[in-house]
């Protein structure tokens, strides 16, 4: 029986309990490939252990995100939107520069990488104002106009930082949300033209790193020891795993210091080559089950805006993994997209574990008609 105004323990008891599994495994997988990167040891490494303490953290984060009705969401979306780009642009200001970059705001408690929240607050923000927006307005230009500025502020200010990874999974979501919501694919196509015919623009205002990226993701060996080192080892890694790897604690590309940030961007790399084609094929598999959940909890939520946000932020958990994956195989640029809740760090997990509260949200309350809060068109 479906309870209208649930207490909190019943709304834990209808959570889907078997998902949770599926993240708390997939999160402690990542543990050990950490533990092992770290070159094991008689002590659980800082690495593993900070890792470790963040996600028990974050999955009761998670589970309190969870309880918290659909109608709240739609009501913080635009304070949230507006919250995280005031930090962006707090970052231009009083931004902490790390790893040649000024991403971070530093609290004193916690370090925040604004950007990695705003992968959520878009879809937030998209997903509110095409719930509001009658359905005969949703193909004109003119309202059309109020989400690309939403899109274009905040990666602008990621450019700036710079980060091409996140401003690339930002514009991605965003866009999807739009499609997603029923604007006209000519529209995206068309976009997609001028995008194409501005590239010569853009690579004159790309940084030179990112050139640099670019040219080595077309033809990694021209600087096999310099720029193209990291996809070049990490190549090497995942061939050298075989089906069933070397063994755990047995890397030796990753023990002999030869795979570069193997905690984090490379975390799969270093999976690879101890665990082989078969742990490949088992992450692929968790990540496949997240994915397809929160696909299903989408297709099945009867209000817009539940469709929007479950898809939205299904699409963006989507992106981490396939842009990580096609970065470590060379199949894309070096950009900077952490693997989730695999990579070693603090602001990108926090990222995800919102996301999947939300979509435990999205799920618990995907029976219910959200009237939109638009005007009438009839």
């Amino acid at each position: 029986m479906v309870v209208d105004n649930p207490t909190i323990p019943e709304k834990l008891r209808r959570l889907n309990w078997w998902i949770v599994l599926v993240i708390v495994v997939l999160t402690g997988f990542g543990l050990a490939v950490l533990y092992s990167a770290a070159g094991g040891g008689g002590s659980f490494h800082p690495y593993a252990a900070k890792q470790g303490l963040r996600f028990a953290l974050f999955l009761l984060l998670m589970l309190g995100l969870a309880t918290i009705d659909l109608k709240w969401w739609l009501k913080l979306a635009y304070p949230s939107y507006g919250v995280v780009l005031f930090l962006l642009i707090l970052v231009e200001v009083l931004g902490k520069v790390a790893g040649g970059a000024q991403r971070w705001v530093d609290l004193g408690v916690i370090r925040l990488q604004p950007s990695e929240f705003m992968k959520i607050t878009i879809v937030l923000a998209l997903a509110r104002y095409y719930h509001n927006l009658p359905r005969v307005y949703v193909t004109s230009f003119y309202h059309m106009l109020p989400p690309l500025a939403m899109i274009a502020v905040p990666v602008g200010l990621v450019l700036l930082q710079p980060d091409l990874g996140t401003s690339i999974l930002i514009v991605c979501g965003g866009i999807g949300v739009m499609f997603l919501a029923g604007v006209r694919a000519w529209l995206f196509w068309t976009g997609g033209a001028l995008m194409a015919a501005a590239l010569p623009v853009a690579w004159n205002l790309m940084h030179d790193y990112q050139q640099r990226r670019v040219l080595i993701f077309l033809n990694p060996e021209m600087d096999p020891l310099g720029s193209g080192y990291h996809i070049t080892q990490s190549k090497i890694a995942i061939g050298s795993g075989g089906i069933f790897g070397k063994g755990y604690l047995q890397g030796t590309q990753s023990h002999l210091n030869f795979l570069p940030e193997m905690h984090t961007d490379f975390v799969f790399a270093m999976m690879s080559e101890e665990w082989g084609l078969m742990g490949g094929l088992f992450l692929l598999a968790c990540y496949g089950i997240l994915l397809g959940w929160g696909l299903w909890t989408a297709i099945t939520s009867r209000s817009q805006f539940g469709r929007l946000l479950a898809m939205g932020l299904t699409l963006t958990v989507f992106l981490y993994v396939a842009i990580n994956l096609m970065m470590v195989m060379g199949l894309a640029p070096v950009v900077g997209v952490p693997l989730p809740l695999m990579s070693y760090g603090g602001s990108a997990m926090l990222t995800v574990m919102i996301a999947f509260g939300i979509l435990f949200s999205c799920s618990l309350n995907r029976d219910k008609v959200m009237l939109s809060e638009g005007p009438n068109p009839h």
